[in-house]
């Protein structure tokens, strides 16, 4: 016989309350509520949140503030309740700010002679620890492919090599397989092991002094200009937590890569060839790197903004539906000319997120019964930053983790009008695909999966910080099937933003935006949380996912409180 525990889990996971098939109408109710989910009401926030104004807020700047206090005064305006865990609408999110006070360029010498890497052309240097001076001097460099231990993969890059003290020269992404093995590491789509962050924490477990990423338009998925843009200026993280860490972090572009590796007598393209293969071992260059920043560093705080709408369920309140959308951009930047700043408006990315969510909350706040589950609708900061906010809400959550069904997260909505088609980046992953595919029907359209699986876009927004504590994600993208447009528009509208306004001062509200398909996007989210609050089981992530043992512990851990929870049906 199974334990009490053991029975309750089991009920828990196969009443995920997904895979039934949806009715040809939600209730009357939330269609009536889906109505405040207007091109109007999600123009007039985008409009404000990325307006001058708010300077592009910029983590703990005035526009941060300001930013904060608009979400916090429309969400009371709605009846809603403080959600932060430490009462209040504001979550405080202790933040480390480090801001180089000067820096010269990188340096690589070898017995074949010298170049330098100059800062933004092609090298762009930050600080690995949280101090007034990080600096590598003359230090080995050693290529080590794609910087990946991957047990499950039987991929292991560095082959108990000693790299302490040595500064790791690491590919871009991760593997794509090969004929013989097309499913490694996914094949063309990009894991949580092609990330920066991934890389950078790898070296610093390794004891090296610097890791130095190697740039390409392909593999990181966005051009040069990204990276000195997200990584100028003021940079912040959450406070140190004593794991090991490199002194610089860097980027370089593929020509100074092919420098470095050229300067140790090496080619670049037969390294890279080399690291497609488990056999491959780090490769020594006989290169040296000096390089060193001073740091002016301070501590600040912004804020992960909270709100809940209280479930009608005297059981089932004490679960919760999550949205999540981030309110931070990047803020000022110094312009081309001496004194100049210009602002980084964040406007799709993401005001329009935080609209969506916001809609989404008048929405819920409208219906006449409330749904038996909570609603939670938390704005989080620091995603520029490497997903800060969410990493803390995950940390510090209003709710447990098994206590919470599901993460919806919105980030960018679409700008070009209708689609036929709905992109659920993640598809696959979890029991959440049949509710989605059910809901997508209903208006008449199809679920696709990431139309660029090889960008990651999964691990680089705030839904994988939920995910890391076993909390299912749905984050979903507008469609590229555009009606009344010809073949392909919408993937080149997409492909246009990311090479000319990602991470840009472009990247601003525009009266021409067709909004008509986001509200259909957005109210899909709506009656997705609506469907999940309402649920008698939990969502759980699919048998062999990644992110499976943690649920499982997560809900294991909720479990032992079983008044909190429903019984299992027999």
């Amino acid at each position: 016989m199974k334990s009490g525990l053991g029975v309750l889990l089991a009920g828990l996971l196969s009443l995920s309350g997904t895979g039934r098939a949806i009715g040809p109408q939600v209730p009357a109710a939330e269609r009536e509520a889906a109505r405040d989910i207007t091109p109007e009401r999600l123009r007039a926030h985008i409009r404000f949140l990325a307006s001058d104004l708010l300077e592009g807020r910029g983590p703990t700047t005035r526009g941060d503030r300001f930013a904060e206090a608009y979400l916090q005064s429309q969400l009371e305006a709605l009846g809603l309740a403080p959600g932060a865990p430490e009462g209040g609408f504001i979550q405080k999110v202790p933040l480390v700010g480090i801001r180089p006070a000067s820096a010269a360029g990188a340096v690589f010498r070898s017995d074949r002679g010298v170049t330098q890497g100059v800062p933004g052309e092609s090298f762009v240097g930050s600080s690995g620890v949280q101090l007034p001076e990080a600096k590598v001097e003359d230090a080995e460099i050693v290529f080590v492919g794609y910087g990946i231990q991957a047990p499950e993969y039987r991929w292991d890059d560095f082959k108990s090599a000693d790299l302490a003290g040595k500064v790791l020269l690491i590919m871009n992404n991760d593997p794509e397989g090969s004929a013989s093995e097309p499913d490694l590491f996914a094949g063309k789509t990009r894991l949580r092991y092609g990330r920066w962050d991934y890389k950078y924490a790898m070296a610093g477990s390794k004891g090296a002094a610097g890791a130095i990423i190697i740039h390409t338009t392909p593999s990181a998925g966005y051009p040069w200009q990204v990276v000195k843009s997200s990584w100028s200026g003021e940079l912040f993280e959450l406070p140190d937590d004593g794991k090991p860490r490199v002194q610089v972090k860097g980027w370089a572009t593929e020509e100074l890569a092919r420098s470095i590796a050229a300067l140790g007598g090496k080619d670049l393209d037969q390294l890279r060839s080399a690291a497609q293969d488990r056999s491959f071992r780090p490769v020594p260059l006989g290169v040296k790197m000096s390089f060193a920043l001073h740091n002016e560093i301070s501590r600040k705080e912004s804020g992960n903004v909270i709100a809940v709408l209280r479930g009608s369920d005297p059981v089932r309140a004490k679960e919760a539906v999550l949205y999540t959308a981030h309110h931070d951009h990047l803020g000022l930047k110094p312009g081309p000319k001496p004194g100049e700043e210009l602002i980084y408006h964040g406007a799709l990315d993401n005001a329009s997120g935080v609209a969506a969510v916001l809609s989404v909350a008048r929405a819920f706040a409208s219906l006449p019964a409330k749904p038996a589950r909570s609603i939670v609708f938390a704005f989080v900061a620091g995603e520029e930053q490497g997903l800060l906010g969410s990493q803390w809400l995950a940390a510090h959550p209003p709710f447990p983790a098994g206590r919470i069904a599901a993460d919806i997260n919105v980030d960018m909505i679409g700008w070009f009008g209708k689609t036929r088609d709905l992109t659920m980046i993640g598809l696959g992953k979890s029991s959440l695909d049949a509710d989605v595919e059910a809901l997508a029907a209903m208006q008449g359209r199809t679920v696709k999966p990431d139309a660029f699986p090889d960008r990651g876009a999964f691990y680089r927004s705030d839904q994988y910080s939920l995910a890391q504590v076993g909390i299912p994600a749905a984050y979903l993208g507008g469609g590229n099937d555009v009606i009344g447009k010809p073949e392909g528009f919408g993937r080149q509208e997409r492909e246009r933003f990311e090479k000319s306004d990602y991470h840009q001062p472009s990247d601003a509200f525009r009266e021409d935006w067709d909004l008509s398909g986001a509200v259909e996007d957005v109210q899909l989210d709506f009656y997705l949380g609506c469907r999940l609050a309402n649920a008698k089981g939990m969502p759980v992530w699919k048998s062999g996912d990644e992110f499976e043992p943690a649920r499982r512990k997560a809900l294991a851990e909720a479990a032992k409180d079983a008044g909190a929870l429903n019984p299992p049906v027999r």
